[in-house]
C-alpha cells in the first residue's frame, strides 16, 4: 500500500488529490490539503477515478485495421514505420494541406500536446482541430479584438465579489471556479453578497441564487443588451475607468442608447422589473464579476454573447480589481493567436475558414475531407479525442472519416473514432506518466501542478512524448541521439541553472534550423535523461519556465523562487519538478493586469466593427420558426458525466441512461411518464431516450447530457449519442461554433 499525491483529470479545475494505491488500484481518494489552489476540495466525480484507470477497454498494444474491419496486433516498429512512410508519401505528393490534426491532450493531459504539435509541423500543415475550437473560439476571437491578442483570457474572482452574475453556467456541476460548491455555499450564506443566475433551467446553482432569471433559450444577447443599455442610460457606467483605460466607448454608447430595452426583455420572456433590478445591482455593487460557460457560448449569437458579457464588467469598471474579472498569466500555451485580417492567414480548402487562436472548428472538418478538390484532407491524427461522438453530426463524421487515406488514433481506450482508424496507438493513462494541465488560469496568484506517474504504463502503451518522438525519428526529421546536449544536461553544475544547456540548445538550432520545430523532442531525448525517473516528459517545461520568469520576474520572486536573470526560470522549473502537491508560480498585483493587455497603448478597444454590426442587426432578427416544438439543450453537465474519458458505464451511480429531462406538463401532453421511452428527432437525426420528469426546466425545453453513447466491450451504445441530433450548418456564422444548446427537436413516445 502506498499514499501518493496527484490531481483529478475530469474538469478544468484539476483539484489536487491524495490517493491510496493497493495492488495497482486506487483504493482511497481524497482532496489534498497541500494543493496551492484546491486546498483539499474534492467533488463526487474524482472519488471514482479507478473506473478511468482500470477497465476492460484499455488499449494495450498497437493495432492495424484489416480489410474486413477487424484489428490485428502489430509491433511499435511496424506501426510507426508504416505510418511514417505513408505520411511522407502524402506530404510529398499532396503537400501540407492534405494533413490535419485533431485534439492533442484531454482534460488535464496537456504535456502530450507539446509533443503532438510537432507532427503537424513535420507535415507542413497548420490545420489543427480541437474541442476548444468547438466551444471557445468566439471568446478567443473577441479577446483578440478587445485586448490585442487571442491568448488574453479573462478569469473571474467569484470568491471575493459582492455581486456575481452566472450566465449559461452551472458551476455546482460544471465547476470552472475554485472549489465550486464551497464557493457557492459561502456566496449564498453571506447576506451582503448577491448571486444571480441566468439559465433556462432552475439548475443546482440557480436554486442557491438570490435571483434566478429563467430566460428563454437563445435570447441571452437580448437580455445582456437590455442590461447594458439600461446601465448607460442611467449613467451607471464607470466614466473614469472608460476614459483612462478604454477607447471606442463613444461609438459603442451610441448603439447601446438605441436599444429598445422593453422589447428586448420581452424577447427573453423575463419580467422587466427583474432585469432592471439585476442591471442596477450589478452596476452599483462595490465589486462584481461575470462567470459564463457553454450555455451562452454554444447557442444563438455565440460570438456576440462573448462580446456582451465582457462589456458588462468593462463598462462598470469591474476589471483589474479584486472581486472583478481579470486577465491572467499561463505557463503552457494551450492556444495561439491568429488574425484573419492578415493576407497570409491560412484558410481551409472548402469553407475558406480562417483559424482562431491557431485552431479550426470541428464543424467544417467533414466537408474538408469530402471536398472534391485535390487540396482535400487525406490524412489525420486524432489524439485524446473522440470526434465521431463529440463533434456535431456524428453521421457526417462517420462518412468522412471512412474516406481518409490514413487515420491514426492515439488513445487510452478503444473509442468510436479509434474503431474507424487504420492504426490505433495505445497511450499510457494520465496516471501512468508525468503529466500536467494547462488550465492554470488563476489571478493574482497562479500555480502549476506537475503530476508524477503513479503506475507503470499498461502493457505496451507509451507516453505521447515517446510516441511522437519515435515517429519524428522514423520520418527522418530528427536523429535519435544528441550526444553533446546529453552530456551537458548530465554534467552542468546546479548553480548555473541549465543556462549552458539552453545556450547550447539554442546554438544547435541555429546551426540546424530544420530541427527548430522539434525542440520539445530534442529536450526530451537529452535533458530528459538527467531528470528524475519518469520526468523526461517534462523537459520542455524548462524553456517555458525560463520565458515565464523573464516576463514575470517580480511576480515569480514574490512566490518564493530565487535566482538571477539567467537562473530564475531554472529555479522555477526545479520547484515544479520536485513539488508533488503543485507549485505556486507567481504572485501578481491587480495593477499587473494592464501589462497583460497586448495593444500597444495598453488600452481596451471596445468598438469591434463586426460585433457592432451584429448588434444592430439583432433588432430586425425574426423569431426562429417553430417547425420543431421543443428546444433541446444538448450536453448538460450532470453528477456523473465527464466527456468521453470514461468508458465503463458502471462508474455512474445515477442517471445510467443519460435521460432526456422534460417538464412534467410537457410530458403529460405527450403521453409520457417518468421512465418512459421516447424518440427525440431533429432535422438531422434521431435517438431513443429514457424520459425523466424535471420541473426545473422551462416548458418547451428539454436537455440531454454529454459523455454518453460509448460502446463498452463492443456492447450497444450506453446512453444517447447526442450528436446524431446536431448539424454542422446550425452554427455561428463567424466562428462556426455549433449551437448545441439550441437544437430544435420533436419528442414522441415509443410504443411498448
Amino acid at each position: 500500500m502506498a499514499t501518493e499525491k496527484t490531481a483529478c483529470i475530469l474538469c478544468s479545475r484539476n483539484c489536487g488529490l491524495t490517493v491510496t494505491i493497493e495492488n495497482g488500484k486506487f483504493t482511497r481518494i481524497r482532496g489534498d490539503d497541500e494543493h496551492p489552489v484546491s486546498k483539499g476540495y474534492i467533488c463526487q466525480k474524482a472519488a471514482r477515478l479507478e473506473h478511468y484507470q482500470n477497465h476492460a477497454d484499455r488499449l494495450t498494444h498497437p493495432l492495424k485495421r484489416q480489410a474486413d474491419g477487424s484489428f490485428m496486433r502489430v509491433s511499435w516498429d511496424e506501426a510507426l514505420g508504416d505510418v511514417a512512410r505513408r505520411l511522407i508519401a502524402i506530404r510529398e505528393k499532396h503537400g501540407g494541406r492534405a494533413f490535419a490534426f485533431y485534439g492533442g491532450g484531454g482534460q488535464g493531459n496537456h504535456l502530450g500536446g507539446i509533443y503532438s504539435q510537432q507532427l503537424h509541423k513535420a507535415m507542413r500543415s497548420r490545420f489543427v482541430y480541437s474541442s476548444l475550437a468547438q466551444e471557445k473560439t468566439g471568446d478567443f476571437w473577441v479577446n483578440g479584438r478587445l485586448f490585442g491578442h487571442q491568448t488574453c483570457h479573462a478569469t473571474e474572482d467569484v470568491e471575493h465579489a459582492d455581486y456575481v452574475l452566472f450566465i449559461g453556467t452551472n458551476p455546482y456541476q460544471a465547476h470552472g471556479i475554485p472549489n465550486a460548491r464551497d464557493t457557492l455555499r459561502d456566496l449564498q450564506r453571506d447576506p451582503a453578497r448577491t448571486m444571480v443566475v441566468v439559465d433556462p433551467r432552475r439548475s443546482e446553482t440557480a436554486r442557491q441564487a438570490d435571483i434566478h432569471l429563467q430566460i428563454k433559450p437563445g435570447t441571452d444577447a437580448f437580455l445582456m443588451l437590455a442590461m447594458l443599455s439600461l446601465i448607460v442610460r442611467e449613467g451607471l457606467h464607470d466614466r473614469e475607468f472608460l476614459s483612462q483605460h478604454c477607447q471606442g466607448f463613444a461609438e459603442l454608447e451610441k448603439e447601446l442608447l438605441a436599444v429598445p430595452i422593453a422589447d428586448y426583455v420581452h424577447r427573453s420572456e423575463l419580467a422587466l422589473g427583474d432585469v432592471e433590478r439585476v442591471a442596477r445591482g450589478f452596476a452599483t455593487a462595490r465589486t462584481a464579476c461575470v462567470r459564463i460557460d457553454l450555455g451562452i457560448q454554444q447557442t444563438l449569437h455565440t460570438t456576440l454573447n462573448s462580446y456582451l458579457e465582457k462589456l458588462l464588467y468593462l463598462l462598470t469598471g469591474n476589471f483589474a480589481k479584486r472581486g472583478g474579472n481579470n486577465l491572467h498569466t499561463f505557463l503552457l500555451p494551450l492556444i495561439g493567436h491568429s488574425d484573419e485580417r492578415q493576407p497570409r492567414s491560412p484558410r481551409t480548402a472548402h469553407h475558406r475558414m480562417f483559424p482562431i487562436a491557431g485552431l479550426y472548428p470541428p464543424n467544417i472538418l467533414p466537408d474538408e475531407i469530402t471536398h472534391a478538390g485535390e487540396d482535400r484532407i487525406r490524412a489525420m491524427f486524432v489524439d485524446s479525442s473522440n470526434p465521431v461522438l463529440t463533434a456535431a453530426d456524428t453521421a457526417a463524421y462517420e462518412r468522412s472519416f471512412g474516406k481518409l487515406e490514413l487515420l491514426v488514433v492515439v488513445e487510452v481506450a478503444m473509442t468510436e473514432t479509434a474503431r474507424m482508424a487504420h492504426y490505433v496507438l495505445p497511450a499510457a493513462s494520465q496516471f501512468e506518466k508525468w503529466e500536467a494541465t494547462g488550465f492554470n488560469l488563476e489571478f493574482p496568484e497562479n500555480a502549476f501542478h506537475l503530476r508524477h506517474g503513479l503506475f507503470p504504463p499498461l502493457a505496451e502503451s507509451l507516453p505521447e512524448a515517446e510516441i511522437y518522438t519515435r515517429l519524428l525519428e522514423r520520418m527522418g526529421e530528427i536523429p535519435p541521439r544528441f550526444p553533446l546536449l546529453e552530456a551537458l544536461a548530465r554534467r552542468e553544475p546546479q548553480i548555473t541553472g541549465h543556462t549552458v544547456f539552453l545556450a547550447t540548445l539554442a546554438a544547435t538550432l541555429v546551426r540546424q534550423p530544420r530541427w527548430r520545430p522539434y525542440a520539445a523532442s530534442i529536450m526530451y531525448r537529452s535533458l530528459g535523461k538527467a531528470l528524475p525517473e519518469g520526468a523526461a516528459l517534462a523537459a520542455p517545461l524548462l524553456g517555458l519556465t525560463t520565458v515565464y520568469a523573464r516576463r514575470h520576474n517580480v511576480a515569480v520572486r514574490r512566490a518564493g523562487h530565487h535566482g538571477n536573470r539567467l537562473t530564475l526560470g531554472a529555479a522555477l522549473f526545479r520547484a515544479i519538478i520536485d513539488r508533488r502537491a503543485g507549485t505556486l508560480m507567481s504572485i501578481h498585483t491587480f495593477d499587473d493586469t494592464w501589462s497583460l493587455i497586448r495593444h500597444h497603448d495598453r488600452r481596451i478597444d471596445l468598438a469591434i466593427p463586426e460585433m457592432l454590426s451584429e448588434l444592430r442587426a439583432l433588432g430586425s432578427e425574426a423569431v426562429p420558426a417553430a417547425d420543431f416544438p421543443f428546444i433541446l439543450m444538448a450536453g448538460e453537465r450532470r453528477s456523473y458525466n465527464a466527456n468521453q474519458i470514461f468508458r465503463d458505464p458502471a462508474w455512474r451511480k445515477v442517471d445510467r441512461h443519460g435521460a432526456l429531462r422534460l417538464h412534467s406538463a410537457d410530458a403529460q401532453e405527450l403521453g409520457l411518464s417518468d421512465g418512459a421511452r421516447a424518440s427525440c428527432r431533429s432535422a438531422t437525426g434521431e435517438v431513443q431516450v429514457v424520459v425523466e420528469l424535471d420541473d426545473s426546466l422551462r416548458r418547451g425545453t428539454a436537455s440531454l447530457p454529454h459523455g454518453y453513447g460509448q460502446r463498452y466491450r463492443d456492447s450497444e451504445p450506453a446512453g444517447p449519442q447526442i450528436n446524431r441530433l446536431t448539424t454542422a450548418a446550425h452554427c455561428d456564422p463567424l466562428t462556426r461554433t455549433p449551437f448545441h444548446k439550441y437544437v430544435p427537436v420533436h419528442i414522441t413516445p415509443i410504443a411498448t
